[in-house]
């Protein structure tokens, strides 16, 4: 098979490298999947390049990525052979694993190689693991949404975006901060009734405005750290922070005394460890909302398998507006 991998920390030009390596047969329990997208996250990006308090990879050679979408070539024992021809998505391709998506071959247990619905095609699947089930988890894991306000973060970016979507066709009144420009229309199209500039400086009275006054019982949060203060003032009491990401603030200062007082709820999404029952119902309605047309995944760009260190420097820079993808073809 073709694979992408590297075996050092560091900029991507410098240690992707595309590399022949037999193709694996399955094992009990697993399916060999031929895949024809393998998507690029911010996670695979900031893996390769290195994570604090890391040194060295976790294995000797690694092909990253872990969402994907193909067709399933074999299957191991104790895998019903009719799943053989079957179009899949994949979810934790490279999650505590040294190879994943970015080839033209992956084994993997067979519930993580997904049937794709009719008339989904492989590069929507390729997006369905970490941002579909993020935005997801983080609109729907809380129970119903119908009637209520949510205030959506970072409108123009993939998870918020699939976030919009998902808020809208179940029936909440959706709120967003963003960009002015394309990410502001992105949003409005997904289904934002208001888009409100990121950067004002009247944020929270703005955002309480959009809402008629009333605050927010539910927001979803890609930037924790630094949006936890604007929160806090917007926040009805007893309102649920449902945050999946803090890269600007890593480490932030927490005002306890204004939670405290709304009694909020902060709940954290991390995808890769997300139990089986919850993520089989989030998969359920990511493919609900996909078979009713209520969903779409924007995709930015799509690179060939070879440029792979092209499509990482892609989604290391300002200005994308959907996802990355690899052809693995």
């Amino acid at each position: 098979m073709r694979a992408i991998t590297y075996t050092d920390f560091g900029p991507a030009t410098d240690v992707l490298h595309p590399e022949d390596l037999p193709t694996p047969n399955p094992a009990p329990g697993e399916v060999l999947v031929r895949l024809h997208r393998s998507g690029v996250n911010p996670s695979d990006t900031k893996s390769r390049s290195g994570r604090p308090g890391l040194t060295k990879p976790a294995f000797d050679r690694i092909i990253p990525h872990s969402d994907g979408a193909g067709v399933i070539e074999a299957v191991g024992d104790g895998v019903d052979g009719a799943r053989m021809g079957e179009r899949v998505w994949i979810w934790n391709g490279q999650w505590q694993r040294p190879f994943g998506t970015c080839a033209t071959h992956i084994t993997l247990p067979a519930a993580q190689a997904v049937t794709l619905p009719e008339g989904v095609d492989f590069s929507t699947g390729a997006t369905l693991g970490i941002p579909g089930l993020t935005a997801a988890q983080v609109v729907l894991g809380g129970g119903d949404v119908a009637g209520k306000t949510l205030l959506i973060s970072g409108g123009g970016g993939s998870v918020a975006h699939l976030a919009i979507q998902l808020a809208k066709w179940k029936g909440a009144r959706v709120i967003a901060t963003a960009s002015p420009g394309k990410s502001t229309q992105d949003a409005l199209a997904a289904g934002a009734e208001q888009v409100i500039d990121y950067r004002s400086e009247t944020l929270a009275q703005d955002i309480l405005d959009a809402s008629n006054g009333a605050p927010i019982e539910r927001a979803i949060e890609g930037e924790f750290g630094a949006n936890i203060d604007l929160l806090s003032e917007v926040m009805a009491p007893l309102g649920t922070i449902a945050a999946y990401g803090s890269a600007i603030e890593l480490a932030p200062k927490f005002p306890f005394f204004q939670a405290l007082f709304k009694a909020l709820k902060i709940d954290i999404t991390l995808i890769y460890i997300l139990p089986l029952e919850e993520r089989l119902k989030r998969i359920a309605q990511l493919h609900e909302a996909l078979s009713a047309g209520a969903l779409h995944s924007r995709i930015h760009a799509t690179y060939p398998l070879e440029e792979t260190a092209a499509a990482h420097r892609a989604v290391e820079q300002a200005g994308r507006h959907g996802a990355i993808l690899i052809d693995c073809s």
